[in-house]
């Protein structure tokens, strides 16, 4: 049982609430002085959140935010009214004061992480004057986790006792009369955890710096300040065609998509890859925008990189069907340059700046999976991505089998977003028909006979379930070739001699990192050009290869295909959502909704001239079933790690026999029979049986992290996709050396640049400029392949402008730092190993690289 804190003191005497301050700010020449008051603060951000709420649509509010909800923002901090608090905020002034130091001398704020800092504070307060639970909740969150009160009340010694709460409650009165409302009912915990979003987005731009100078005029600024952080309801253009957004008319499988999606529900469109259903599902999106039926549009896809390519076309769409009034007529980009104006948490050094939070709540935002999955999770600030899709379109690209974990998280998406007032359009091109129904929310004793393909199903909130067939879409035949890892490697070189662009993708980074190695090697002296695309490369690194090779082997590449032939090899980052185009593509084996997608890349675009010699073939590197059934870890080496041994061995059965395909009538047969339920025997017994505990194990998993019990997690550790494996951000550079005006660090690239501590020197805008800079030099590792992290003190001057983890919190490390030398080694920034297991390099061609030492 946890000890009861020691009671430093009963402080009967209070602050009065004018002097109560919220807020300190930092001047430019580095003084700290005294900031906005409680009263003030509560009252801009109460207002703040009832404009917001003003700008939303009539159907939205009602579903959503009830009369009064602005309040609760208002109260989020009136727990900054108790001793703690205020010694704290004074001791940080440069000019003390003295009286209210001699009355506060025997507070101890190092306690507060005790209770959850001032947040836990209001949640006990406003817990004696409102019976909703709800409400008290989401006060207590408002910085992202909800705080241990078991053995605390609102009238605690350690809060200031009953003279210390009676101002609290003196307080919330004042704010009632000042927004002229009471609190609302609450009616369920997902309407508490958009109202939670809205408390602590309210407190974030109300903490902006609009808002900074107790002297200044707030009000005027509030709409200016909504403005700047994207609250604005865009201006959408009437009238216009499928042909003029899009230049090109639309299919029968677009047309009837779009016909189906004409209100808030969930709506699945299976068809082939290269068919469209990205233009289908915006122009979806435009009807209900125009219609006024949704707020905005969130676009979810697998990885960072296929979200970066679909912005592209997203803001291409954007520019057709936005009036040229509409302020925020881009997308935000979950992983841009772009950030948002906001409070002290959107600063660089911020949690908001460094996390992808932020882009869900712009009205147009492209972004990963992940970052919508955590709006249903137990994760800190996640409820801001619940506040952030309330009303929107939410399209879910690239959907496939996920994994029990990653597939658990969806379902609860899918069914909070449907509550949420969303538009659901989830696309796929190898759904089973068993994940189809359980996105869905059907029961599984449901009809699941054949379905024919492509396939839409439509789900709307006030109409009838349905499922739409549409036209048969022609076939093409592809060869399927099987052979050794050497003799692809020959065909691969021959392929691109004869002027062909070769896709080769393996299963994880260090096996493509392998497989370029020894073809670049090759290839030398025969006029081939060699790529590689995957997740380990600085991010400066990775955005010019991206842009260098999508570009070739994109709809657009014509002359740079006829210039010479080449080979890319990648990992499943070029499967997905990538508009690339290849004459001859080589696999190594995976599931068989993986293959498919690979197969998607082949031969994608009818209009590009290939050398005359060219086939539409695909190789696929596998096994022997009957050896890799007996010893899947051994026969399918690292492929094993990433892929369950049953789906591999399932997958490899189907394929092993196939010379010829035709796409796409076969993909829903090749589907079911990898995924569909089989009785099995021996080895393929003990295999299923192991997927069945590993799913029944993911499954228990992501209900945890689905679940509001239990400790808050933190958005670095929490899985939306499983993984035994924590990553961390690493920084990579040249050199630092310490000056007098700052530290002063050379890039790779071999710029030098000057880093101030004290970032808010600089201005905001070149703060900013500086921080996207670094960043620009990170990547993301698993942690046991990171540098060894060093003592936190001696990263603190890259406070102002990453993310370091609050160790009040119990949050780690969160960044590595490590020095690059001009052979590519890494090493520590104590001139030491960066590794005491691993030899660790960096090559702007290969990547990061680990080998054992």
């Amino acid at each position: 049982m946890r000890a009861r804190p020691k009671q430093v003191s009963t402080v009967t005497e209070t602050i009065p609430l004018h002097q109560c301050l919220a807020k300190s700010r930092k001047l430019d020449n580095g003084n700290v002085v005294s900031g906005r008051l409680v009263f003030s603060h509560c009252q801009i951000v109460g207002e703040v959140a009832r404009a917001m709420i003003l700008r939303m649509p009539i159907w939205l509010r009602s579903a959503l935010f009830p009369e009064g909800s602005e309040l609760i923002a208002a109260a989020h901090d009136i727990g900054k009214v108790s001793p703690t608090f205020q010694k704290k905020i004074y001791s940080a002034l440069s000019q003390k004061e003295d009286a209210v130091l001699a009355l506060l001398k025997n507070e101890d704020p190092t306690q507060e992480k005790l209770w959850g800092g001032h947040a836990g504070v209001s949640q006990a307060s406003v817990a004696t004057e409102n019976p909703s639970l709800y409400i008290a909740e989401i006060l207590g969150q408002h910085h992202g986790f909800s705080p241990n009160l078991s053995i605390y009340q609102a009238t605690s010694e350690v809060f200031g006792g009953a003279n210390w709460h009676s101002q609290r409650v003196e307080l919330l009165t004042q704010l009632k009369v000042a927004l002229a409302t009471d609190f609302p009912i609450v009616k369920d915990a997902l309407q508490a955890k958009v109202l939670a979003g809205l408390t602590t987005v309210s407190d974030w731009v109300g903490s902006g710096a609009l808002f900074e100078d107790p002297e200044g005029d707030w009000k005027s600024n509030i709409d200016v300040a909504l403005d700047e952080a994207g609250f604005v309801c865009p201006q959408i253009r009437p009238n216009l065609s499928f042909q003029k957004i899009f230049g090109f008319e639309p299919k029968d499988t677009q047309l009837k998509l779009i016909a189906a999606v004409n209100q808030p529900g969930v709506y699945v469109l299976e068809a082939p890859m290269g068919l469209g259903k990205t233009e289908a599902a915006l122009y979806a999106a435009y009807q209900l925008l125009k219609n006024n039926s949704a707020t905005g549009i969130y676009f979810a896809l697998p990885t960072q990189l296929t979200s970066e390519k679909i912005h592209e076309r997203v803001n291409q769409f954007l520019k057709k069907i936005l009036d040229e009034t509409t302020l925020h007529s881009q997308a935000l980009l979950v992983h841009s340059n772009a950030w948002l104006n906001m409070g002290e948490e959107a600063n660089p050094g911020g949690t908001w700046f460094a996390q992808g939070k932020r882009g869900i709540l712009a009205p147009f935002a492209v972004g990963t999976v992940d970052q919508a999955l955590m709006a249903v999770m137990n994760v800190k600030h996640g409820f801001v991505r619940t506040f952030g899709l309330a009303g929107k379109i939410v399209i879910l690209d690239e959907v496939h089998s996920y994994d029990s974990f990653t597939g658990t998280i969806l379902d609860a998406l899918v069914k909070a977003l449907r509550q949420l007032q969303c538009t659901v359009i989830i696309l796929s091109a190898t759904l089973t028909q068993e994940r189809r129904k359980s996105l869905l929310g059907l029961s599984t004793s449901c009809n699941t006979s054949y379905k024919p393909y492509p396939l839409i199903t439509a789900q709307p909130n006030e109409a009838l379930f349905v499922e739409i067939e549409t036209a048969k879409i022609p076939d093409v035949m592809v060869h399927i070739g099987h052979a050794t890892e050497i003799a692809a490697i020959e065909e691969a070189i021959l392929r691109a001699e004869q002027g062909q662009q070769v896709l080769w993708i393996e299963n994880t980074v260090n096996e493509a990192q392998a497989v370029f190695q020894l073809l670049a090697a090759r290839s030398i002296g025969l006029g081939i050009a060699c790529g590689l695309l995957h997740s380990r490369f600085l991010k400066i690194d990775r955005a010019c290869n991206e842009d260098i090779w999508v570009r070739v082997f994109g709809k657009n590449g014509a002359k740079a295909r006829a210039a010479q032939g080449r080979i890319l090899v990648g990992t499943q980052v070029l499967e997905q959502s990538l508009d690339i185009d290849a004459d001859f593509l080589v696999s190594r084996i995976a599931p068989t909704d993986m293959l498919l997608q690979r197969l998607g890349r082949l031969w994608r675009h009818t209009e590009t001239v290939r050398p005359a010699i060219a086939k539409r073939e695909a190789w696929i590197l596998a096994p022997d079933l009957a050896t890799a059934i007996i010893s899947p870890e051994q026969t399918f080496g690292s492929t094993v790690k990433v892929y369950a041994p049953y789906v591999l061995c399932r997958s490899l059965a189907v394929w092993k026999s196939i010379d010829d395909l035709s796409l796409p009538s076969q993909i829903r047969e090749l589907i079911e029979a990898t995924y569909a339920p089989k009785a099995e025997c021996d080895d393929m017994a003990k295999h299923l049986q192991q997927l069945k505990l590993n799913r029944k194990k993911l499954e228990g998993l992501a209900l945890v992290g689905l679940s509001i019990a239990g400790s808050t997690q933190a958005e670095e550790t929490a899985q939306t996709r499983h993984s035994e494996l924590e990553t961390t951000e690493v920084l990579l550079v040249r050199s630092i050396q310490v000056a007098h005006q700052g530290v002063y660090v050379t890039l790779l690239n071999r710029e030098k640049i000057l880093v101030p501590q004290n970032g808010r020197s600089l201005g905001r805008k070149k703060w900013r400029e500086l921080t996207i800079t670094l960043m620009q030099n990170t990547l993301k590792v698993a942690d046991y392949l990171a540098p060894i992290a060093i003592d936190r003190k001696h990263i603190l001057w890259l406070g102002d402008y990453f993310y370091l983890g609050k160790p009040e919190f119990n949050e780690s490390n969160q960044l590595r730092v490590a020095l690059v030398d001009e052979s590519g080694a890494i090493r520590s920034l104590q001139e030491g190993l960066a590794s005491e297991k691993y030899t660790l390099t960096y090559d702007e061609r290969i990547g990061y690289q680990a080998k054992k030492t």
